[in-house]
């Protein structure tokens, strides 16, 4: 219950809806089945907030089993007193509970624990006392035996030295003060190693560099964290007021040991405290600008699997190639593979005319509604080719990841017996058709939407990214009569997701959802947690093509008896007749308002695609490589990528141009993500090109006069 009241208050919900997450959870439930269909029991919490209660309940529960572990360890010593078991049951956080059990905790053989063995411990607790009489050298003399290794008294002093050292370290107090002055004093500097001084890198703008902990962003520490794990830059965390941190152990100032303990806490702070505090912090620093950059990542996908699908129609992909020639795929409706061949653009005029003879060809053929034409080398022009030759839509897509996917088991499984560089061109045909249902088929680190990706915790990052796509599959719903397995997967697992597919291609498309649990495997369980995100167009029952669960039915069904509707068709996009439903009589302990509401809502515009309409980028057909553009030339772009510093926008040339922070409002802008997302469509104007280094600048602000606001990178 304790655990249940601290996430409570740490995250901010109620208690009822904390426990109801966990038991839930516990039971099998999914984060998404829970978020959308057990509303009444979270209070309505979504995904966000249910995965913040899973991520703090977990942390505690694993301090509480830490809690357990220490105070089992210090007793078994025979040193827990009432006292330090109060202490360490207060400890809110693991740094915490580790601070206090630092003297207890089994040591190597550390100096202070040499000194110990050669019976020094009493001489340190002398200096520890500050007495204020005494000689120590004089004292000292009484501990030297060159048999326990103390030839002399400097030896002596030196070993009780190192013990008071030692305790001043394990100080809970001590080691607290000393981590809070490096975050809120600190100051983390970088230097171009000496080998690295006379060359030109990518990490120069970090050389002599410094900043204060406070401030540095977390993209600019992963930039430098990257300079040091390629041996360019070193890097130190230091603290300017050490005095402070000195002045705050007490050293008697007419005590005949001051000296001796004020080089003692000297050498705790320089050897013991500060190194590990300075590791504490660079992992606190470098868990934090994972986080931040795992956030960005996953909302630039979040927004890319959510881009506007151009539908079920008819595509021809093309992978542009200039000497091994374009790649065309021909996909149908449901994204099945009907022809494919090779077009050459750039090896003579007899070559050209054949290219627009197929192309015309293949478009006439299979009744194709769009060409979608990869944005990598050579698109621009294959794209210009297409609209002169074609009639219908061409399209410029993002083919990011495509080689991945094409070289993938999953690729050969669906496509076997075709070449590589063609699977590149179905995929690019399937991009266009549902961004979502392509997408998951491909590793999100390879789509290319994140920053310092491959420098983040990997793990961490893993998790996020899949938690992103289970929560945009599950947003969007799955048709299971067309759906791959690779989609059909984020709902039900990939086993589970193989087994349907198989079922499917054995006795034909599923009629009701109901006909899920003949599949091998799919028990009551699974169809509880999966059903509401399959859909079934034109099946047995007008309801399975609506987010509307299965459990729901019957009250539908009343629904439509009560207002004297003669089925649930007549129900199904009424909103006139939904209008006069009276909530009250169907309110119960089980379906409350969030419900009801749902129900409502999904009755008014059933299997709603939450994905907004699609729209082609306009590019201008004058800028096709980094050559046509020039200063001022104002182009609408799509943006490509979201990071901390600006965004990037791809103009219609290979290379994506940055729109810098500063320059993507005529406000000030903490965030980019405050005013752009992935597949955005924006106006922006150049600012300057670097054709050596391929870089185009770009501003989106319209009043280029105004002052320049300050950005927060």
């Amino acid at each position: 219950m304790e655990i249940v009241e601290r996430v409570s208050r740490d995250v901010g919900v109620a208690g009822r809806a904390v426990e109801a997450v966990v038991r839930l959870l516990g039971e099998g439930s999914t984060v998404p089945f829970v978020a959308r269909y057990r509303k009444e029991a979270t209070g309505g919490l979504d995904e966000v907030q249910i995965r913040a209660i899973v991520e703090r309940h977990g942390y505690l529960v694993e301090l509480e089993a830490r809690r357990e572990s220490v105070i089992e360890e210090i007793a078994r010593q025979g040193k827990l007193d009432a006292e330090l078991e109060k202490r360490l049951r207060q400890a809110t956080s693991k740094a915490e509970l580790e601070d206090l059990y630092a003297p207890y905790r089994p040591k190597r053989r550390t100096r202070a624990a040499l000194a110990k063995e050669r019976g020094l411990e009493a001489l340190a607790l002398k200096i520890l006392a500050q007495a204020p009489t005494g000689d120590p050298r004089a004292e000292a003399r009484a501990f030297v035996d060159p048999e326990k290794g103390v030839p002399d008294v400097e030896a002596a002093l030196a070993g009780a030295r190192d013990i008071c050292a030692e305790q001043i370290a394990d100080d809970a107090a001590m080691r607290a003060r000393v981590r809070e002055a490096l975050v809120a004093r600190g100051v983390i500097a970088s230097k171009k190693v000496k080998d690295k001084r006379g060359e030109r890198t990518k990490f120069d703008d970090y050389d002599d560099y410094s900043e204060s902990v406070r401030r540095l962003a977390s993209h600019r520490y992963l930039a430098i964290c990257r300079g040091e794990n390629e041996g360019v830059l070193r890097v130190a965390v230091r603290v300017e007021d050490e005095a402070r941190l000195l002045a705050s152990i007490k050293v008697s100032p007419r005590s005949p040991w001051r000296e001796a303990l004020q080089q003692a806490a000297e050498d705790a702070l320089t050897r013991l405290l500060m190194p590990r505090a300075v590791a504490e912090l660079r992992s606190t620093l470098k868990e934090n600008a994972d986080r931040d950059a795992v956030d960005i990542f996953a909302k630039n996908l979040r927004q890319l699997l959510l881009s506007p699908p151009y539908g079920e129609k008819a595509v021809l992909g093309i992978d542009p190639g200039q000497r091994t020639g374009c790649k065309c795929a021909v996909v149908d409706a449901t994204g099945k593979l009907l022809a494919h061949d090779t077009i050459y653009l750039v090896q003579g005029d007899k070559k050209l005319a054949d290219a627009r003879a197929t192309l015309v060809a293949l478009v006439q053929k299979y009744d194709v509604t769009a060409v979608a034409v990869g944005n990598g080398t050579h698109g621009r022009e294959t794209e210009a080719f297409a609209r002169q030759t074609v009639s219908v839509l061409v399209v410029s897509v993002n083919e990011a990841g495509a080689s991945v996917y094409s070289a993938s088991d999953m690729a050969r499984a669906e496509l076997p017996d075709i070449d590589v560089s063609v699977r590149g061109a179905v995929s690019i045909a399937r991009r266009l058709q549902d961004p979502l249902a392509e997408l998951v088929k491909i590793d999100p680190k390879s789509i290319g939407v994140g920053q310092y990706q491959h420098d983040v915790h990997q793990p961490l990052l893993a998790a996020k990214l899949d938690e992103t796509v289970e929560d945009c599959v599950h947003s969007v719903g799955v048709e299971l009569n067309t759906t791959s397995a690779p989609l059909l997967a984020r709902v039900v697992g990939p086993k589970l997701a193989q087994q349907v597919v198989t079922h499917r291609d054995r006795h034909g498309a599923f009629r009701r959802r109901d006909d899920l649990l003949e599949v091998r495997g799919f028990g009551p369980k699974t169809f509880e947690q999966a059903a509401g995100f399959l859909r079934i167009r034109a099946g047995r029952h007008p309801l399975d093509a609506s987010a509307v669960h299965p459990e729901r039915y019957a009250l539908v069904e009343r629904m439509a008896r009560d207002l004297g509707l003669e089925d649930l068709k007549s129900l199904i996009g009424n909103s006139e007749a939904l209008t006069k439903l009276d909530r009250r009589r169907y309110l119960t302990d089980d379906v409350g308002s969030f419900t009801f509401d749902d129900i409502v809502a999904e009755l008014v515009k059933p299997g709603r695609d939450p994905r907004s309409s699609f729209e082609p980028p306009r590019f201008r057909d004058d800028v096709r490589t980094l050559e046509d553009l020039k200063a001022d030339m104002e182009l609408e772009g799509v943006v490509t990528n979201v990071t901390d510093f600006g965004a990037f926008v791809d103009v219609g040339v290979k290379q994506d141009g940055l729109v810098h922070i500063s320059q993507l409002a005529d406000r000030f802008v903490k965030h980019p993500s405050e005013v752009v997302g992935v597949g955005d469509k924006i106006k922006v104007r150049v600012l300057s090109v670097d054709r050596e280094r391929g870089r185009i600048s770009l501003s989106a602000r319209r009043d280029v006069n105004a002052p320049r606001p300050r950005g927060g990178a």
